[in-house]
């Protein structure tokens, strides 16, 4: 062709001054004579002086011999073409077989078939041709075992009317696997199989097309080929599912919560929680409660342990036999739960509703719930010390963190926790009652004047201190630590006041840190002063996208905008999710509680702002043999406490009707009784000490939000007085 081209640029001067040359002397003609010259004159054209008849016929011939060199030069290089081809095909069949790899991608079918995927735009396309070989044949043998159609009538007719360029041919031989998809493509691609009757060993010619039109519907067949990922990514990720209807981010109490709330509401759903625990979804009451005094020597390995009443119970939610593997998620008939465990979501995209996993495994999704939780807080002083204190520190939150301690706790002679909240107390309880038997000194540090001082008044929490003592608990109060360091086989803990406490192991219990590592990808808002991602009120943080439990700061249309970091929010935020994701569309109500117990003796439920800096009315009486966290527990069968609630105890218990014995407020022994914590003269927050399963009623007091003259009064309702 570009032979052709260089030569009409050589003719088309020549024919451009025969033209005009012929014009010029039409018009002399017409001048001359007084009449116009005949068509066939006119048509006459020459390159030389007009008149000639000789140079037309010079033109006649260079353009005949221009259309028949362009004829012999198209014959000759379609005849190359095919000639190299049939070249190639020798090749192919000749050469040894090699690895199973390519025949992964490939499923042998009986007849030639063309598929093609939908076409949106222009794209390069694959085009997949088999053959199969037994042994090495000649050229003769070949031609005859491609059946009819031919492999060029398929790949140049068939698919599309483009030649094929030698340079974007790929070839590969491979043997048979049995499990091999039926086709492997690249991103919408156009497949033509050829199959051999009778021999097993497939040859694969794999050719990129460049789609110059749109294929004709006579090319088209019933079904498109799905779309299937590369070879090497299948076997990667071969237990993650591509798509989940349901996906729930994190694999804790929220998220167990909502995979029940999404099946109640819908029984055929299809749920995926992605956790990055290797753990099916557990409770965490329990890792700094009753599993601490189980006497079953295997309570760490099978997490197994005895409530207050005795009762056996398992600390995880469900055993194995009630998830789907996530494998058969999408093939189960009814639906189900799967849980992908030791799997991170790293990265969000929620325009196109997918997210990535640590291992660059894709999933996709209608609905997504992010209940991630929180990571435990450390000190500064601890994180800066160096590789050695933290070896020897433990951040309690996982149950490999409990195993982790109960090991430490019978090999160390000494264990300082620092914390005195919720975590750091019961520890200190737990731990302290090993003391005697291991022979391990138990050291308990915080800032406050005493145990859980940010939560309760000042003279509870002092009595609160004398109670962990009494459990064999070493209590430093007003410790502010300033320097933690590594010194002949033990840590050093230095106070700012000067004192030094020397220990084995260090637990941190300062906090928790909620998991917003996800908000920058998703594009979800953070709040500044409570953390957690901002929520609405049906939990929901932007479209398909909701949060739950201990990652969600939520609003509270009583108390203003609030993050809750306790087990009964876990269950009730992750509840209400599970609805909403199910078009519920209902608002977050409910006033969350949360219990402490320290040892079967001492506990206490508590809803609301519970804050130690607002002012507080407690109403006390005498405590009996009822009015333990073990009697709670018997009475109502568990001591996961926010299970046995229930709004209708809020309806069926009535207030005292006869007068109580006067009120014992701030005197040495604290039995049982009731906290209010008051804003503005209204109750915001109410402790029940040693009293249990009066929490609805708590609940009411806060949602009626009123101010009352005479709390004596209100105390009433929780019936303390009797006996």
């Amino acid at each position: 062709m570009f032979k052709c081209k260089a030569v009409w640029n050589k003719l088309a001067p020549l024919v451009r001054a025969s033209s005009t040359l012929c014009l010029q002397n039409a018009r002399k003609s017409v001048l001359r004579h007084g009449r116009r010259l005949e068509m066939v004159q006119k048509a006459q054209m020459s390159s030389g002086p007009a008149g000639g008849g000789g140079e037309n016929t010079l033109y006649y011939v260079l353009v005949g011999a221009t259309c028949l060199g362009t004829g012999v030069y198209a014959y000759r290089t379609v005849s190359g073409d095919k000639e190299r081809y049939n070249e190639r095909m020798i090749d192919l069949v000749n050469r040894p077989k090699q690895g199973p790899r390519a025949a992964e991608a490939v499923k042998p079918v009986e007849e030639p078939t063309l598929t093609e995927a939908p076409v949106e735009e222009p794209l390069v396309t694959e085009a997949v041709v088999e053959f199969t070989e037994s042994e090495p044949v000649t050229e003769p043998l070949v031609e005859a075992s491609i059946p009819e159609p031919t492999v060029e009538t398929l790949l140049t007719e068939s698919v599309v009317e483009a030649s094929v360029p030698e340079s974007i041919i790929e070839v590969s031989v491979t043997e048979p696997v049995a499990e091999a998809p039926a086709v492997t493509q690249s991103e919408e691609p156009l497949a033509s199989v050829v199959e051999s009757e009778t021999e097993p060993t497939p040859v694969i010619i794999t050719a990129h097309v460049p789609e110059a039109s749109p294929v004709s519907e006579s090319a088209a067949v019933s079904e498109p080929a799905p779309a299937a990922e590369p070879v090497e990514s299948t076997a990667a990720h071969s237990d993650v599912p591509e798509h989940a209807p349901y996906l729930l981010i994190g694999g804790g109490t929220a998220s167990f919560a909502a995979a029940r709330s999404i099946r109640a509401r819908d029984p055929g759903a299809r749920v995926l929680i992605v956790t990055e625990e290797s753990e099916l979804p557990y409770m965490r009451p329990p890792l700094s409660k009753e599993l601490w005094f189980s006497d079953d020597p295997k309570a760490t390995e099978t997490l197994s342990f005895k409530q207050w009443n005795g009762k056996e119970r398992s600390i995880y939610f469900q055993p194995p036999s009630f998830y789907v593997s996530p494998t058969d998620l999408a093939k189960v008939e009814n639906g189900g739960v799967a849980v992908l465990t030791g799997r991170k979501v790293v990265h969000m995209d929620v325009r196109e509703n997918k997210v990535k996993l640590s291992d660059g495994a894709e999933i996709s999704y209608e609905k997504c719930l992010i209940a991630t939780g929180g990571v435990p807080r450390n000190l500064q002083v601890i994180d800066r010390a160096g590789e050695e204190v933290m070896k020897r520190t433990t951040l309690f939150r996982k149950i490999e963190d409990f195993r982790s301690l109960e090991k430490i706790s019978r090999e160390v002679k000494s264990i300082t926790i620092i914390g005195g909240g919720f975590l750091g107390s019961e520890l200190a309880c737990a731990l302290g009652r090993r003391s005697t038997d291991l022979g391990l000194e138990v050291i308990q540090m915080f800032p406050e004047k005493g145990n859980m001082g940010k939560v309760l008044p000042e003279y509870l929490s002092n009595w609160t201190t004398e109670k962990v003592r009494k459990e064999g608990v070493s209590v430093i109060t007003d410790a502010v630590v300033k320097n933690v360091s590594y010194k002949n086989d033990k840590l050093e803990i230095k106070l700012k006041d000067g004192r030094l406490i020397e220990t084995d192991h260090v637990v941190a219990a300062v906090g928790l840190e909620p998991s917003v590592e996800l908000a920058k990808s998703a594009g979800l808002e953070v709040d500044s002063d409570f953390g957690g991602y901002r929520v609405n009120a049906e939990l929901q943080a932007r479209s398909n996208i909701w949060v739950a439990g201990d990652a969600a700061c939520f609003y509270d249309i009583k108390l203003g905008r609030r993050r809750v970091e306790h087990h009964d929010h876990a269950v009730v935020s992750g509840r209400l999710a599970g609805e909403n994701m199910t078009g519920a569309s209902k608002p977050y109500w409910h006033q969350s509680m949360f219990w402490s117990d320290l040892g079967p003796d001492v506990g206490y439920e508590a809803i609301g702002i519970v804050d130690s800096s607002l002012p507080t009315v407690g109403v006390f009486a005498k405590a009996t043999a009822k009015d333990t966290p073990k009697a709670a527990t018997e009475q109502s069968g568990t001591g996961i406490r926010s299970e046995s609630e229930t709004e209708a105890v809020a309806v069926t218990l009535k207030a005292e009707t006869t007068a109580p014995p006067p009120p014992v407020q701030q005197k040495e022994d604290y039995g049982k009784g009731v906290v209010f914590y008051l804003r503005d003269n209204v109750v915001v927050g109410i402790v029940l000490w040693n009293v249990f399963n009066r929490m609805p009623i708590a609940r009411k007091i806060i949602k009626d939000g009123e101010q009352h003259a005479d709390l004596n009064e209100v105390a009433k309702l929780f019936n303390i007085h009797e006996d």
